[in-house]
């Protein structure tokens, strides 16, 4: 269930960015495509989730705590021979996008999780997956696509590797609301942290990151410890019922997703944001 945005109002940067877009009658950016990974690990204590917050000086998004993603390079949808799992039309359906929409979508969520995490959902074959990527090599080639000296389909073909889709699940699909000067339409996606691998504090747009259980996040954002955008916070909600990561993953496979388009209401000089679902285009 999507939790209700209208009982809160905006505050602080977002508020004032609302009201402004609305009293000069801006008109919305265009919003990038970008992708986003839940990465998940069991514990004794039940699944949690890898957890960054952005550093204060980042343009969007600052200090917010988020999940490892970002843009979709034009690199990501050239890795249709670097592919194993289900087809990109597979992950369309699931998305409401075209196919090579979702192709890329799914080539950034891999990439991305690298370049912010170190963990890698790929491998030499389309059962296997690496399994350690903490060596000197692996981080220059992780520097080299962080920086896009390096594209993503180069870095798969010379190590020998394909893109491990069926490692991921498709789980929302949200655009950032039209007062953001910068927008993003950000597929999300589930995956578990595969075995031998281990996430790393690596990313510049991060100053702190943490393992914490979805439940924990759902709490730390309510009692004000931390900052969430409601995309973020919402999905750590939705995976709060789940006891292990296993079946948090196979849940994904039947999970509706309506593209969420958050849309402003301005009440007594207050910004309030309601979730409004939208068709596919």
């Amino acid at each position: 269930m999507v939790r209700d945005l209208r009982s809160e109002p905006l505050t602080g940067r977002m508020a004032e960015a609302a009201l402004t877009h609305v009293r000069e009658a801006r008109t919305p950016s265009e919003p990038r495509p970008a992708s986003t990974v839940i990465l998940l690990r069991d514990t004794p204590a039940g699944p949690e989730v890898y957890l960054l917050r952005r550093q204060l000086s980042m343009a969007f998004a600052a200090g917010m705590t988020v999940f490892p993603g970002g843009r979709v390079d034009p690199t990501d949808a050239t890795v249709a021979d670097s592919w194993s799992g289900p087809p990109p039309a597979w992950f369309a359906s699931r998305l409401g996008c075209s196919s090579e929409m979702a192709s890329a979508y799914v080539a950034a969520a891999v990439r991305e999780t690298f370049e912010e995490s170190g963990v890698l959902l790929a491998g030499p074959s389309s059962s296997s997956v690496v399994a350690d990527t903490s060596g000197d090599d692996w981080e220059a080639d992780r520097v080299a696509l962080e920086t896009r000296s390096l594209g993503f389909a180069d870095f798969l073909h010379r190590r020998g590797l394909v893109l491990r889709a069926d490692l991921l699940g498709a789980w929302a699909h949200w655009i950032t609301p039209e007062f953001e000067p910068k927008r993003y339409d950000t597929a999300f996606f589930v995956a578990a942290l595969p075995a031998g691998q281990i996430t790393r504090d690596v990313t510049s747009e991060s100053d702190q990151v943490a393992w914490l259980r979805p439940a924990a996040a759902v709490a730390a954002v309510e009692s004000g410890d931390i900052l969430m955008l409601a995309p973020t916070y919402q999905s750590c909600a939705d995976l709060t019922p789940y006891g292990d990561v296993a079946s948090a993953l196979s849940a994904a496979g039947d999970r509706e997703i309506p593209v969420i388009l958050p849309t402003l209401r301005i009440e007594n000089d207050l910004a309030y944001l309601e979730n409004t679902s939208r068709e596919a285009t």
